[in-house]
Formats: structure tokens, C-alpha cells, sequence
């Protein structure tokens, strides 16, 4: 160990793994609670400093974050911090700033006035308590009032995009306003920051003339370069190392001239970010290329730099205590009361109103920069910082959950719903039949719009809807596609469904967005939709798990539907069907879809009823007679027919029938088959695999057993005689 703290290298080194492995693990545990990474991360940081670590043990504190390590480490996290000012810049689209309706403007400035006025006149009772007296009394509440008025700009775009809020109104609206407020919030930063370091009146003048010359050349100069360059990308040329070489550089010298400036090097790298046009590719593959290393690796070490300076133990008296409530107090009335006022004063109701206070009410990493920005110009005392770190800890920690309250999924889910009305349908024609259709893999496209045409046929029309569901990222790039509506991932899963769907000439709806809940959302989807199916796409599950486990057994527990679980093996046409029946729940479920099928499609259905060897089941008239009453309904087209076989294992009697040239099995999810929802070993993984042809599992809605006992074969062959006996 003494080699390792006292080698600065491997210090460094030493840090870094610290600080990644800890904020990975935190961010891990918080996700289940619904929190973004920068609480994590933040905390993280604070753990490692001495209101924790240096309480606990301050000999590991002192070995692996000396003192004389500090510089180092705090260069390091500048580096990053500049390259994710940067990101920041690229994910931010000035057109989000263009042609901002009424709302969008009462909102963004409300937001920015408020909070801006109750920091200011809270700076005249701070000053004396928590500021050194050499400290202009302008620059401190200047400083204040910039701080109580920031949004986090990309950590309200990661909930927005995850919580798929992004295109609604509220989403739309507070994006908008975010974007206002981080333009605006480091504007005002940048003037504090040159204020306070020029020596006087000439100094302020001067840098703040040297800063509107820069923002010209900005704009009239490099921005039509970087315009020609993505436009390039844009054309489909690849984003080569020369590229990235030159984006890199243009963002070194920015930030070197803010710096030289006086408005610091954080401002160069966001306003360069913010000029790459977001239309094209560049904006994206530069994200794409930079985010992972700067987020994962050098980002933390910028939370880790602040937690070391951040020491709750400063805040030693219920006094010092009650000022931090005071901050917290005043950042919450002034951004989320302001923001909420102000919507409802342009019309919004109060449920949108408030969603849209607590979205802008986050700060996060945003608020970080400026309070170190503040403590390194001498601005703020550490005691102050340490205040306005638990501020801004806890005013994003409160987003999510307030969030979820106040604005729930159900809401989203009616925005996005479009159900079309109920239309007569003629007397011989199959009345209306909904599908939604859950891709997950491209390959389980196109069997499932086949399948739904034969389910649907000419009523079909507006009632297909297929559902993409994309897991949520932390990438910069990916927030990019989800400001501009792009909803691919891995490319475009809905692409060889949507083609299929074409040549057969079926109407479809797409549906794609953000989720973390792939079950919970498939089935307030299917609610939304007044699904009558959910049919799903099987995939090989992982190695000890059964059949259908994981997101299908989710499914199949809270589907408001039947749920039809797809293993596609080529399939182009529905001619013949084979339903193995022992009449179960899930089997007449199966007949019913099989009915559908031959009396809009015409295929020919083949119903196999399977007795125990030795049974007397030789006429089964029991199951006849209920197959027969699906069956009943005039006007089907294909043929119906019912046949008995003996065998003692009903899944190898179904195996056996289904090689004899059908297109399609339809089966219902029962033990019986090998397809109960919690069986594991051979037979669940027999019957799927073995099948020669498309299968098609049926589970009937309401027919879930929790926790249903793995059966032995013996019980599965006693389950089939008493079946075929009744």
C-alpha cells in the first residue's frame, strides 16, 4: 500500500478505481429507486470525503486522497468536466430556442426571475454569516442569485427521456424552458465569473467586449465551418478519426479563449457544443464516440474533486442547520413555485403546472460546476458550499418521486393512446380484433404481422399496433434521438414488420418509446389500446430458466388480454393449423384464436385431442362437443377437424402431428404441454424446441398461478387421463 500512495502515478490510478467502483455501485442500488446516475455520483463523492470517509477512518482517507494529490485530481476533473460541457453543448438544439410559444416563454423567464430575485435578497443575510468580508457584495449576489436559478439541463433530459415525456406537452414545455435556463444561467455565470476576477471597471468592460467578439466569431465563423463539416457526415460519409481530430482541437482552442477571456474554459467547450448543428450526424457520433469515456471515467472524478471539499461536519449548529433548510427552502419556492405559477397562468392545469415546477426544479451536476466555480474564485465559503451541495442533492433527489405522483404513466399512456372510435361492423364480417404486437428482436417482425393479418383481415385496419420498447441509456446521444423523435436503437427492430406489413398490404401503427418496465409498459399499452391479444416473440431464455420466464411470465401475469407468445420458424403463410387440445383454459383460449384464423384467413384447422394409452377416451364426446361450440359461428372458410390420438406424453403426440406439413401450431400454455410458466428441465424446453414449425403459445387472461408447483411426468400423464375422461 505504501508503494502504491506514495508513487503518484499509481495514486492516481488508485483514485480513479475508487471512485468509478463506488459510483457504479451506488448507481446501481439508486436505479432501483428510480434516481439518475448523478445522485450517485454526487453522493459517491461526498461519501469519499471527510464528512465520511474522514469521520470513519481518516488514515484511508489521508493514504488515498492526500492533500498532495489534490492538484493533480483536480486537473484531472477539469479535463473532463470541459469535455462534458462540451456533450452538454451537443445535446442542447437551439432550435429548442426558435419560435417558443407564450407558455413556453412566461415559463422560462418566470423561472429565471424568481429564483434569481430570492437569491439575491437572501445574499444581503447570508453575506455577513457565511462570507468573507472582502467579498464584493455584488458579486456575492450576483453569484447567489445564478445559483438558486439553474436547471440541470441534461439530467432533466434523461428523466424526460426515460419517463417518455419528451413529446408531450409538459415534456416539450419543460425542455424548452430547461434549455432557456442553461443558456441563460451561464450567460449570467460567465458575467459573474468575469466581474469577479477583473481588477475593475476597464477589466469588466474589456472582458465583456472580448466575449461578445468571441460569440460573433462564433457564430458567423466557426458555426458555418461545423455546418459544412455535418453536413458531410449528414451524406453518409464516416465519422473518421480526422474529424474527431479536428472537432477536439476546435474544442481545445475555445475553451483556451474563454479561459484567456476571463469567463472560464467551461463556457468555450458548452458554447462550441452547442454550435455543431444537430441535424446531421456529427453532433450524434461525436456523443456517441466521447460519452462513454468522460461519463464513466472522468466525470466522477469532477463528483469525487467536490465531495472532497464538501465537509457537512462545517455545519455544526442547529443555526448553520436552519440556514441550509432556509437555502433549501428558498430554491424549491423560487423555482418550482415560480414555474408552476407561471404555467398555470398560461392556461396549464395543475397537475401540468406542477409537473412542470418539479421538472424544473432539478439541478444536479449543473449546480456543482457553479458552486465550484464560486468556491475557487473565493466567492462562497466552504461552509456555504456545503449548503448549496445539500440543496442541490436534494432538490433533484425529490424530482422522480414528486414526479411520479404528480404526473403518473396513466397520463402519458392517454396522451399517447389515439385509440380510434368504434365503426359499425357488417353482419358477415368478423367483428374488429386488436392486436398489439411487442418486438423486441427484428427478426419476430414479420412472423407477427403475418399472424396478426390472419387474426385481423380487412377490419385490421387501425387495430395492429406494433410496440417497440427501447431501455433506457445514459448516453448523450442517446437523449439526442429522443429530442429529435428518432426512437431506433440498434437500428430500426420495427423495420422488417413495417415491410412485411407493406407487401401484405396490412395497416400498422407504430408505437416505440423509452422503458425500464418492458412488462408493466407492454401491458398499460394493451389497456390503453383495448388490446384483445398481446402476442410476444419468443427468445431462447438464458441457460437454468424456463421457457417462458422473465418478461413474458411478467406479461402473462398482468396482461388486461390474452398473450400469445410467438416462435417464429419462417413464417410466411397461414394455410394449415394444428391445435393440440386437452381442454384447459389455455387451450379453448388457443382454439378461439384458431377460430379467428380459418374464418378470416380460411385456413384448414386440424384439432388433436391426446388420451392416456389405455384410457377409455376413444370418443371423446366431452371435448368434441367444445370444440365444436368454437367452432360454431357461420362463415368460416377453411375446414375444421377433429381427431384423437392415444399417447402418454401429450407434448410428443403434438410433435408428431406437427411434422406432417402445417404451418402453424397453436397451443395453449399449460403444464400438460410442457409450457407452464414456472417448469424447468426437459419437457419445458422440448416442446418449443422440438417443434419443426412456428408455434404459437396461448395463455388465457386470468389463468396465472403465481407460484405454480413444477409438475412431474407422472402428474402430467394422471392431468391428461382425467381430462380426456371428462
Amino acid at each position: 500500500m505504501h508503494a502504491i500512495t506514495h508513487n503518484p502515478l499509481t495514486l492516481l490510478i488508485l483514485q480513479m478505481t475508487v471512485v468509478v467502483a463506488l459510483s457504479r455501485l451506488l448507481g446501481a442500488l439508486l436505479r432501483r429507486i428510480g434516481q439518475p446516475m448523478v445522485i450517485a455520483e454526487i453522493t459517491a463523492g461526498i461519501l469519499l470525503g471527510p464528512s465520511l470517509l474522514g469521520l470513519v477512518a481518516p488514515g484511508v482517507m489521508d493514504a488515498v486522497f492526500p492533500k498532495s494529490s489534490m492538484p493533480v485530481l483536480g486537473m484531472l476533473s477539469q479535463v473532463g468536466l470541459v469535455l462534458f460541457m462540451f456533450l452538454i453543448g451537443l445535446e442542447l438544439d437551439p432550435k429548442l430556442l426558435k419560435n417558443r410559444g407564450r407558455a413556453s416563454v412566461v415559463i422560462s423567464h418566470t423561472s429565471i426571475v424568481i429564483p434569481f430575485a430570492l437569491g439575491a435578497l437572501a445574499s444581503s443575510w447570508l453575506r455577513s454569516r457565511l462570507s468573507e468580508p472582502d467579498v464584493p457584495f455584488t458579486s456575492f449576489a450576483l453569484f447567489m442569485g445564478v445559483a438558486m436559478s439553474i436547471t440541470a439541463f441534461p439530467v432533466l433530459a434523461r428523466i424526460l427521456a426515460e419517463r417518455r415525456l419528451l413529446r408531450t406537452k409538459v415534456g416539450a414545455l419543460a425542455i424548452t424552458c430547461a434549455a432557456v435556463d442553461d443558456v441563460t444561467a451561464w450567460c449570467l455565470l460567465a458575467f459573474v465569473v468575469s466581474t469577479v476576477r477583473s481588477t475593475g471597471l476597464d477589466g469588466a468592460v474589456r472582458t465583456t467586449v472580448m466575449a461578445l467578439g468571441y460569440i460573433a466569431v462564433m457564430l458567423f465563423v466557426v458555426r458555418p465551418f461545423l455546418a459544412r463539416l455535418g453536413a458531410r457526415v449528414g451524406s453518409g460519409q464516416h465519422v473518421n478519426q480526422g474529424v474527431v481530430a479536428i472537432s477536439l482541437l476546435l474544442l481545445l482552442v475555445s475553451s483556451m479563449v474563454t479561459e484567456a477571456i476571463g469567463i472560464h474554459a467551461l463556457f468555450g467547450a458548452f458554447v462550441l457544443g452547442a454550435a455543431i448543428p444537430k441535424d446531421g450526424g456529427l453532433a450524434e457520433a461525436l456523443a456517441h464516440k466521447l460519452e462513454d469515456l468522460v461519463v464513466v471515467l472522468l466525470l466522477p472524478l469532477f463528483f469525487a474533486y467536490s465531495g472532497l471539499r464538501t465537509q457537512i461536519g462545517l455545519l455544526s449548529s442547529p443555526h448553520h442547520w436552519g440556514i441550509c433548510a432556509l437555502l433549501i427552502l428558498l430554491a424549491c419556492l423560487g423555482k418550482f413555485g415560480g414555474s408552476a405559477l407561471a404555467a398555470r397562468f398560461t392556461g396549464l392545469g395543475w397537475r401540468e403546472s406542477s409537473a412542470i415546477g418539479i421538472l424544473m426544479n432539478t439541478r444536479g451536476l449543473m449546480e456543482l460546476v457553479a458552486l465550484n466555480l464560486g468556491l475557487d474564485l473565493g466567492v462562497i465559503s466552504p461552509t456555504l458550499f456545503t449548503m448549496m451541495v445539500l440543496m442541490a442533492l436534494f432538490t433533484t433527489f425529490i424530482t422522480t418521486p414528486l414526479l411520479q405522483r404528480i404526473y403518473p404513466f396513466e397520463l402519458f399512456a392517454k396522451e399517447v393512446a389515439d385509440t380510434p372510435e368504434a365503426t359499425p361492423v357488417p353482419v358477415n364480417q368478423a367483428p374488429p380484433f386488436t392486436v398489439v404486437m411487442c418486438v423486441a428482436d427484428d427478426r419476430t417482425g414479420p412472423g407477427m404481422v403475418t399472424l396478426g393479418h390472419a387474426l385481423g383481415g380487412p377490419a385490421a385496419a387501425e387495430r395492429l399496433y406494433a410496440l417497440h420498447l427501447i431501455h433506457p441509456d445514459d448516453r448523450a446521444s442517446f437523449v439526442l434521438r429522443q429530442e429529435r423523435g428518432d426512437t431506433s436503437s440498434d437500428g430500426d427492430a420495427l423495420e422488417p414488420l413495417l415491410s412485411r406489413a407493406t407487401s401484405l398490404s396490412v395497416p400498422v401503427k407504430p408505437l416505440s418509446f423509452v422503458s425500464g418496465e418492458p412488462a408493466v409498459d407492454i401491458c398499460r399499452v394493451a389497456e390503453a389500446k383495448h388490446a384483445d391479444l398481446l402476442l410476444l416473440g419468443w427468445r431462447k431464455p438464458l441457460i437454468g430458466k424456463a421457457a417462458l420466464s422473465g418478461t413474458v411470465y411478467e406479461v402473462m401475469k398482468r396482461a388486461p388480454a390474452d398473450v400469445a407468445v410467438l416462435v417464429d420458424r419462417g413464417l410466411t403463410q397461414i394455410r394449415r393449423v394444428l391445435v393440440p387440445f386437452l381442454g384447459s383454459a389455455h387451450d379453448r383460449a388457443a382454439l378461439r384464436l384458431a377460430q379467428r384464423i380459418t374464418h378470416i384467413a380460411g385456413a384448414d384447422v386440424t384439432v388433436l385431442h391426446v388420451v392416456a394409452k389405455g384410457r377409455d377416451g376413444g370418443k371423446p364426446l366431452g371435448a368434441k362437443a367444445r370444440v365444436e361450440e368454437v367452432f360454431q359461428e357461420p362463415g368460416a372458410a377453411g375446414q375444421v377437424k377433429f381427431e384423437v390420438v392415444e399417447h402418454d406424453v401429450p407434448s410428443e403426440a403434438a410433435l408428431a402431428e406437427a411434422a406432417r406439413g402445417y404451418d402453424l401450431v397453436i397451443v395453449g400454455a399449460g403444464a400438460e404441454w410442457g409450457l407452464s410458466e414456472r417448469l424447468f428441465g426437459l419437457q419445458a424446453e422440448r416442446m418449443i424446441h422440438a417443434c419443426p414449425i412456428s408455434l404459437l403459445v396461448v395463455h388465457q387472461h386470468g389463468e396465472v398461478r403465481a407460484a405454480a408447483p413444477k409438475p412431474s411426468l407422472a402428474t402430467i400423464v394422471r392431468a391428461t387421463g382425467e381430462q380426456a375422461s371428462s
